[in-house]
């Protein structure tokens, strides 16, 4: 019975999309001398897939063997991988739809009313059923599509996470190294002060205001040590090794053309996903054809006409919504295309407007050093007080300090701008 049930599927299983197509083409020897490695069910399906192959395509806009680069290392050999999981789980879903067009087999124990017991092998082939099986094959796979992207996404938030600690430690030390310097020039202001006010020459009231402005110079010293500290040990806290010796920056080139937004991929995915799940109610609401038989004692054998769902006045509206679902699902994807973009375009306005205010920033800061200049000199031919030389040095500090928070912004929408992208780190990798 299993036999003819076997050979009856191979008969008419194209009649109801119930094919495995690539099961039989598997199944098909070649007389070749060197058989190519047979490739797994997860296999085909990366090889099959537009989708996974435009994430395996993907590459990394890291530099190699830059600071960024060293980070994402570090922080992606400790990644837990859980949305691996998720994968892989998907993975044997689709792997056990792809042979939902065999026969099922099970066994059928029952008590009799004389107390005997009557067990039975019961063995059904679903032979027509207006393309469920096939439909619940195509979910499997779309929904391992699903995965793959979630996987990418996952991995690349996670390379941002790191990298946005590393920038914050970078920034604070820079910032820490511009506190420092001004921590030693203005006590070198501040000693001067109160050499005149000893002498009777200055008022200690510009003797009070330094030690002041040097309080705050000390605070914002302090706090910008405490930012590095606290940013290097939670980038250590979630990566392999002690990060703290890494340094320096590095240009990511990170364009909008440079690949499909993660979030648009995402939406294609399930989009495919959803269409499939919509075959599957569709065909859950018609009637299909089955043949099933008892093996055993009082052996039976015969065909089934049924649904899951009975037929009634409300069965078109039903299928009518199940085919909205997947006008819903392209529309979707269209809504996700255009966030994707207007974001896109927020973040080349976003670079292009703080790379700009950096490098006027930087201009500026080199026109406060000339006036820093001009009035030291000024002052050590004794044109000018010690207070007029402070007044400007402030408005140099300043201005550094402007300047550094500006490149650093700008570093930071690039890697976001990345992230979106899903260029963070190598498809083939992850």
């Amino acid at each position: 019975m299993c036999a003819s049930a076997l050979a009856l599927a191979g008969c008419l299983s194209d009649v109801g999309g119930n094919a495995g197509t690539g099961d039989v083409v598997a199944m098909q020897s070649t007389s070749a001398t060197t058989t190519p490695p047979k490739l797994t069910h997860s296999e085909k399906i990366s090889a099959q897939s537009d989708i996974i192959q435009g994430l395996i395509a993907r590459r990394s806009v890291l530099p190699e063997g830059s600071p960024y680069s060293q980070v994402a290392t570090a922080v992606l050999a400790a990644n837990s991988r859980s949305a691996e999981s998720e994968l892989r789980a998907a993975q044997l879903r689709a792997r056990a739809a792809s042979k939902n067009w065999l026969p099922q087999i099970g066994p059928n124990i029952s008590l009799t009313s004389l107390g005997s017991v009557v067990a039975n092998l019961v063995v059904e082939q679903v032979l027509f059923d207006n393309g469920r099986k096939k439909g619940e094959r195509e979910f499997a796979v779309a929904d391992v599509e699903v995965a793959a992207v979630a996987l990418a996404s996952d991995t690349n938030n996670r390379v941002r996470t790191g990298l946005d600690l590393y920038i914050s430690a970078v920034e604070a030390r820079e910032k820490l190294a511009l506190a420092s310097k001004s921590e030693k020039d203005i006590s070198h202001f501040e000693w001067v002060m109160q050499q005149r006010v000893q002498g009777g020459v200055s008022d200690s009231s510009d003797l009070h205001v330094l030690r002041q402005k040097l309080l705050e110079i000390r605070a914002s010293k302090s706090a910008a040590a405490e930012t590095a500290s606290t940013a290097i040990a939670e980038l250590n806290a979630m990566a392999i090794g002690d990060l703290g010796n890494v340094k320096g920056t590095a240009r990511i080139p990170v364009s909008a053309g440079l690949a499909q937004p993660l979030s648009v991929t995402q939406a294609e995915a399930e989009k495919i996903r959803a269409i499939a799940a919509a075959k599957v109610d569709r065909a859950g609401q018609l009637p299909g054809l089955s043949a099933s038989g008892n093996v055993g004692e009082d052996s039976t054998f015969g065909l089934r006409i049924g649904s899951e769902n009975l037929l009634g006045l409300g069965t078109g509206d039903r299928l009518k919504a199940i085919e909205a679902t997947s006008e819903a699902a392209g529309r979707r994807v269209a809504q996700a295309n255009e966030d994707a973009n207007r974001k896109l375009r927020k973040f080349e306005g976003e670079i292009a407007s703080k790379e700009r205010q950096a490098a006027e920033a930087a201009r500026l800061t080199a026109q406060a050093k000339q006036n820093l200049d001009l009035f030291q000199a000024q002052y050590d031919g004794g044109q000018r007080q010690v207070m007029d030389v402070v007044g400007v040095y402030e408005t140099f500090a300043r201005q550094q300090e402007n300047e550094v928070s500006l490149k650093y912004e700008a570093i930071r929408l690039r890697v976001a701008m990345a992230e979106l992208l899903g260029v963070l780190a190598d498809g083939s990798a992850i």
